[in-house]
């Protein structure tokens, strides 16, 4: 088998404008792939940018992916980590558009096995319940959202914070008011306090039940992960500091975390993910798999890999819940509710819509 053509597609989706500490997002900046190969079987793969946190747009995945296509033409799909090997020689880092080009590849394999792709990676069906997100708002706003969002069945809130400690403390304090204390609520700084803000965020939250918090610091106080969790009763959760098993194993062996947070968009795709996971095993440390701004059809692909993984406990698969304004994605992740699954399929189980692709931008190598 060797690939014959490489699909690429600007995936862009109007949604409501969704603000973190570091910015805020009023569409997905995704990137849609399809490798074709002689056999007449074909992988899918998609990516969403989100510049302040990886330092990708949706134009870098671009030019990036017909270079990537032009190294794959004409070679073997399946020998995946050889071709996956080829895209970090050609450049370092830019694990976002490359997380698309690995998501094909392992949904081909497991195509050409006749497998769902978790069957391909030796995994198995389990239950999953995804958080919802808050975006940064006022106390008062963001607990009448939380109030709404339990009132339609949410059982898990991923709180956004990040900004001035005791503003948000009082958002906690208005959405445990609004909630109540059974909820389960895990908060997301995303690298928006400096230490001695985490610590007193971190502090006064403790209050509040919160089930962890994730990324408290800019990775450059990776050093001072250990002594913050000698100050606060808050587990922590890494996530923009680790990118790779590397940076995995640096942080365990650090013991600067509780917990960590897979995204393919920052590993580069599931070959990664899985190594990072092996590595969170050995050291006993749990893991949750979250993500971008991705569609059904990336979620799909996360959902496989969380049936395969060893330590995956936590799951924030909702980026395509906080506003995204269309669904071009045929199959993929469904929804009960907050509860999610994928079909035994071959492969990841999803496809986008060909009429909404004819809408799109696109380049065929």
């Amino acid at each position: 088998m060797v690939i014959t053509t490489i699909e690429i597609y600007r995936l862009s989706i109007p949604m409501e404008p969704f603000v973190i500490a570091t910015g805020t997002m009023d569409y997905a900046q995704n990137t849609f792939i399809r490798v074709n190969t002689d056999e007449g079987i074909y992988g899918v793969g998609e990516c969403s940018a989100f510049p302040m946190i990886v330092g990708e747009t949706q134009n870098t995945c671009l030019v990036l992916a017909r270079d990537f296509a032009k190294l794959w033409k004409g070679k073997d799909p399946l020998a995946i980590h050889e071709r996956l090997a080829e895209l970090d020689l050609y450049i370092a880092g830019n694990k976002t558009i490359k997380s698309a080009f690995d998501s094909a590849l392992f949904d081909l394999a497991s195509k050409h096995a006749g497998l769902p792709l978790y069957q391909f990676l030796k995994g198995e069906r389990r239950d999953i319940t995804t958080d919802i997100t808050l975006g940064i708002a006022s106390p008062e706003e963001m607990a009448e959202k939380a109030a709404n969002l339990q009132r339609e069945g949410a059982v898990i809130l991923k709180v956004k914070l990040g900004k001035d400690p005791q503003t948000d403390i009082n958002r906690i304090k208005a959405i445990r008011k609004a909630v109540g204390f059974d909820m389960p609520v895990r908060i997301d700084a995303n690298q928006g306090w400096s230490y001695e803000q985490a610590v007193q965020a971190l502090q006064g939250l403790e209050p509040f039940k919160i089930q962890y918090c994730e990324q408290p610091m800019r990775t450059w106080n990776d050093h001072l992960l250990p002594q913050l969790r000698t100050e606060t009763i808050v587990p922590i959760m890494a996530d923009e500091s680790v990118y790779s098993h590397y940076d995995a194993e640096r942080l365990c062996r650090e013991d600067a975390c509780d917990y960590i947070n897979i995204k393919f968009s920052k590993s580069g795709g599931i070959a990664e993910a899985l190594r990072i996971d092996a590595v969170a095993a050995e050291f006993g440390i749990p893991c949750m798999i979250g993500g971008m701004l991705e569609s059904r059809l990336a979620l799909a692909a996360k959902v496989h890999f969380a049936y395969a993984a060893k330590t995956v406990r936590f799951y924030d698969l909702d980026t395509c819940m906080v506003g995204h304004l269309e669904d071009p994605v045929i199959g993929g992740v469904q929804y009960d509710g907050y509860r999610i699954s994928v079909s035994d399929a071959p492969g990841i189980g999803a496809d986008i819509d060909p009429e909404y692709l004819k809408k799109c931008e696109s380049w065929v190598i």
